[in-house]
Order: C-alpha cells, then structure tokens, then sequence
C-alpha cells in the first residue's frame, strides 16, 4: 500500500530565537499583519490547517502561494475581522528547530456570523521579519445560537440542575464551580434512553426530527448532544438494549491498559476489529470528565458502558433503544429523509432532515480468509468479532492467525486459560509500538492539568503531517533507545517494524500494528510461539497445513484478520445504490492529508459520516452539529473547494 501521509510537504523550521527577544513585540506585529493577510506573510514551508472557519470543511494548504490564495478567496465569503491575541506568546525549542506560538480570536461576517479562533507557529524570516510557519483556524460558535461546547445538566425530572463536572473541573473554561447555563429552551419529557421519545429544539413529537442519527455509540452520543446544546431537534437509533452495550459484547479482556492517564487517554484505535481493546485518544464524552477518580484506573469495557450509561442520563440525551433502520429513502423534491425504523420489535416511520451515520469505520463485515479442506476439520474456527473469551478451551491447542492488537489480545487470553500450546501465525511485519512510548507523547496534553476541550483543540486542530513529523520523531527516538525489547521478538521469528509510522496505521491502514501492553515480553519468552516462515494453506483433521510442507496441531483457531472498511458497502444496503455513488469513501487520507468523508459533507447535502476513537467522536461532533445548525437557519458554511497551487 502507497500511504500519503509521509510524502505530505512538511519540515520543522531551523531558527535562532534569543532569549531577550521582545515577544509581545512580535504577537503585536503578527496580529496587524492577520489584518492584511497574504502569501508574503508566510515561510516558505508554511502550512495552513482550516476546521470549518474560513472553508467551510477541514483543508490543509501548503506553502505560501496557495495559503495567500485560498485566505484571500475564503474571505470574499466569510469576511474575517476582529482579530485578537489571546493569552502570551510561548517560545518552543527543539534542539536546532525553534518557534513562537501565538493564540487568537477572531469573527466573521458571513453569513453565518462566526467567532473562530486561530494558533500561529511564527519564525524570523531571512529579512528580519517574523513569519507564519504554521496557522491553525477553528470554528467556535455560531453567533447568538447557543454554546455547542456547553450543556446544562438535568434531573431525573427534566429541571435544569446547574452541578459540578464530574471531578469539580468544568472541562468548557477549566475552571472550578457550576457548569454554565446553555440559553437554549430544552423540553424534556421521559428519558429518551428508555426509548420513549423526547425532542428538543424546533419540532415536537416522534415523528420527524431535524437530524437522525443512526448508531449510539461514542460517534452518536457525541453528536446527539452537541445538537442538543444547539437546540437542534434530534434522535439517536441505538440498535442495543443498552447505552453502551457496543462496549459490553466486546470480549471480556477489553479494558483501557494505560496507567496514570486511563480516564483521559484510550490509548490505540485498534482497527483490525470490532471488539478492540484499545482505542486511540481520550475517554471522556463531551461537556465533561466522563471518568471521575470513582472509576478503575484501568478503564474496562463494562467501566465505559456505564460512564456513558451516567452520562445519557445526566445530560437527559434523546436515544431510542433496541431501534434498528431498516432503510431510507431520500426525497430530492422535499429535501428529506424517509426512514423504515424496527422500535423495540415495532415497525415505525419517521422522517428527518439530516442524517448522521456513525456505526464507526469499519468492523461491520469480517474478512476471514479462506483455506482448502474446511470440511475437514474438527476443531472449532471463529472470527474475532464473534470472540468473547478463551475460558472452556484449557489444554486445547490454540491458534490466532492475524498479529495486530486483537491478535495478541485473544492470544494473551488463551495463554492465561491454560491452552496447552498458543501460536500466533504471522502473515507479514507487524508494527509494535510500545504502550508507555506512545503515552509519553500523549500525556503531554492528557493529564489532570489541562481541559480535555483545550487538550482536545491542541491535538486535533493542527495539520496531520506535522503532527507525525514531531510524533515519530519521539517514538522512533524511544525505540532507538530500548533495542533489546525487539531484538528480543526478532530472536523468537517475530517480523517486526520497530520504526513504523503510527499515523499511516491508524489513518490510511486503519490498523494492523500492536500496542504493546505485555503480549511482546510473553512472545520473547518463549510462552505464545510465532510461525512467520509459512503461509497457511489447508486445512486437516487436527490442523493447518502451511506452505512449505509443515503443519501444525490446532484445536481452536481464532481469525484477528480485520473487516472489510467500506462503509459504503452499509449505505447501500440502508439508503440504495444511488445515494452511496453520491458519497465519498469514508476514511483513509486525501492529497491534503485529511481524512476522506468524514466530520464534513461527504457528496451528499443531507448525509455525514461520524467514527473514529473516542477523542476524534467528542471533539469532531461540534463541527457536524455547528454544520447542520447553519443548514437549518439558511444559512450554511460557504464551502471553499478550490485547489489553489
């Protein structure tokens, strides 16, 4: 596979910047210049990160004939003004790499009216002149039309309840004391997590809604309320009997493994299955610190079913459980959605303006390779989305065909269920990132010290190829660092890439590497055995044949192979042929580096995707609700879709 991420235009900018330098001085003449602003203000290496602000989507612009371009055409439309330094500059060094980070707010005009923030990584130019290396620009708000970051607690009976985050912190402005008070008028009826309906906004009833959203996990949740925040009339179709039963039929090992900061940071997307163990980013839902210190250190599956169980009621979000779609119908003339529901076994229509779809990624149809002599085999075969655990299987022989995070999870499993043999067949290198390596990079932002909404901007506002740029250089330096623990695996037949590229797994890949918690140190000794010198072939009566003629004993053999990632596949079978060929491919990373289809309009003026890790669903869903808010007062985002070179 070709990934796009490493060949992104990207380098740290070589500076000098003296430590008597008069940084007031330069945020002073950088903000006179974002008055003005164009191609001359910029390196030569420049990079411009745009979520929703000036684009009305998420763009990456290189260099500074295409940032000056693409600013000045942005603004004809949004007509930026008010600009502001917020806050002090802070000076990074690097070893020979050195820049100035500056903070600042700003406004449009539009329509729609905006406030929008902005980060600058400014350097000394040749002539002496500071100039923009990296700018960052974010959507906040949309003037007069609520908070989508803020939302008021209710009780049990519907009254506003204006309490303290879950740990005293309101997660919103950092500060200690009383969440503030969204001015958006909320009917509150019954629970909507009893699957009795209850709409907030501009419609009333259960018949039709601003925006359906379809799938209730952290995708779902996330944007359900941020929509309610705004005052948007919503419904979440949780096929589940429960909030968070997505998590619970997941196998009974899975559980956040990181120490110190398990509340704050998930730590890996483990792509290659439906029932992962970890997932990339923060735990936490919106509004909040989902995950007070009442919680495991070490987060479980059933622990994040019943914080986001807490936080539905809290927070009194509209989802109807044991609620399949069926199908839908989108209805050009009326500009709406037609949908056939299955309500608690019952047979319902209901109708919407929008629709969001985040029944995540992927990890919906397994891919489970095929092998001669199937038939013959009297041993037992599943995939890892029907693995739950490896208790009953003692003194078999078992097998894991697949070497990412699932596979060394179910092979850790059977190891401690006391199999007489573990053998995990490896079919190409695989990526092992140590778990505490990837945390250090990661804790820097994730801590009990800076909101999760702050941290959550930090991370995911700036320009994807920077961001692998400094985190392989960190990761790769710590594995440069701990050469025995590969050489180890390498002893033992373990294929390995010890300097992979984490973003192209988790972006472009969407999986196939191992975070390792402890599966490594237990393959090095000896304990769980690796074949990678042969490819499985056929199937025996007690075993697999391989390729080069061996073969090998099995009673179980578990699949840790993946699923098939077209989520368009799931829009066919939900909402035809026809409106899957208008959309885009969801996932993987365009010419830009951004991510294809996803958090934006996806080719369809009334459909977007949701999915990812827990971080990217919580911070991600403002955008899709200011998106659809714009929509719904007549006003949508302009939308800049020009390539300026």
């Amino acid at each position: 596979m070709v990934y796009t991420i490493p060949n992104l235009p990207c380098s740290l900018p070589v500076a000098t910047i003296p430590r008597y330098t008069d940084l007031e001085a330069v945020s002073k003449d950088i903000n006179h210049s974002l008055e003005l602003l164009s191609g001359s203000h910029f390196t030569s290496n420049a990079i411009w990160r745009d979520s929703f602000a000036m684009t009305g989507t998420m763009r990456t612009f290189y260099g500074p004939h295409a940032i000056g371009s693409a600013w000045q055409q942005t603004s004809k439309a949004t007509q930026p003004s008010a600009f502001k330094m917020q806050g002090g500059p802070k000076v990074v060094r690097m070893g020979p790499n050195a820049w100035v980070e500056l903070e600042f707010t700003f406004e449009t005009t539009g329509p729609p009216a905006t406030t929008c923030s902005g980060m600058l990584s400014v350097v000394p130019g040749e002539d002496g002149e500071w100039k923009i290396w990296v700018m960052r620009t974010i959507l906040e708000q949309l003037k007069g039309q609520g908070n989508v970051d803020i939302l008021q607690q209710v009780t049990q009976g519907g009254h506003a309840d204006g309490v303290e985050g879950a740990d005293g912190v309101n997660s919103a402005t950092g500060d200690n004391g009383t969440i503030e008070v969204n001015a958006v008028n909320v009917t509150s009826e019954l629970n909507g997590a009893n699957g009795i309906s209850k709409v907030n906004g501009v419609h009333t009833g259960d018949t039709h809604f601003d925006c359906v959203i379809v799938g209730g996990g952290q995708a779902g949740l996330s944007t359900g309320g941020r929509l309610k925040a705004l005052g948007v009339s919503y419904v979440i179709l949780e096929k589940q009997a429960e909030v968070g039963d997505s998590w619970k039929s997941r196998y009974d090992s899975t559980k956040c493994k990181d120490r110190n900061s398990a509340r704050h940071l998930i730590l890996d997307l483990d792509t290659d299955a439906a029932d992962s163990t970890y997932m990339s980013s923060k735990a936490h839902l919106p509004f909040e610190r989902t995950f007070p210190a009442s919680y495991n250190e070490y987060l479980t599956k059933n622990d994040l079913a019943r914080g986001y169980q807490e936080w539905v009621a809290k927070y009194d979000v509209n989802v109807w459980l044991s609620t399949k779609l069926e199908k839908g119908k989108w209805i050009a003339d009326r500009e709406i959605w037609e949908l056939e529901i299955t309500k608690q076994g019952e047979p319902k229509s209901i109708s919407a303006s929008y629709i969001v779809f985040a029944v995540g990624a992927g990890s919906q149809v397994p891919v489970m390779p095929t092998y001669e002599n199937r038939e013959a085999f009297k041993g037992i075969i599943l995939h890892s989305g029907e693995y739950h655990s490896a208790k009953g299987w003692a003194g078999k022989h078992g097998v894991v065909v697949g070497t990412a995070n699932t596979g060394h999870d179910v092979a850790e499993d059977m190891l401690a269920a006391n199999l007489a043999s573990v053998t995990m067949i490896q079919r190409s290198k695989t990526y092992v990132l140590p778990a505490e390596h990837y945390r250090e990079t990661q804790t820097r932002l994730y801590n009990n010290r800076i909101p999760t909404e702050t941290a959550d901007r930090l991370y995911f506002s700036g320009p994807l190829a920077l961001g692998r740029l400094l985190g392989t250089r960190h990761l790769h330096a710590m594995a440069r660092a701990d050469p025995e623990r590969f050489d180890a695996l390498e002893r033992v037949g373990f294929k390995l890439d010890r300097f992979g590229d984490i973003f192209a797994y988790l972006f472009e890949r969407f999986g196939g590497h191992y975070m390792d918690v402890g599966a490594s140190a237990k393959i090095a000794k000896g304990l769980i055995k690796i074949k990678s010198d042969a490819l499985p072939v056929r199937y025996t009566e007690d075993g697999i044949q391989f390729d080069n003629g061996d073969h090998l004993r099995v009673d179980v053999i578990v699949f840790a192979t993946g699923f098939v990632l077209n989520t368009k596949l799931l829009v066919a079978n939900f909402f035809g042929a026809e409106v899957a060929a208008q959309i885009d491919d969801f996932w993987g990373t365009d010419e830009e580096g951004e991510l294809k289809g996803a958090y934006k309009t996806c080719g369809h003026p009334a459909f977007w995707f949701h999915g990812g890790a827990i971080g990217q669903a919580r911070y991600m869903a403002r955008f899709i609700a200011l998106q659809i808010k714009a929509k719904l007062l007549g006003t949508p985002l302009p939308l800049y879709e020009d390539t300026p070179r």
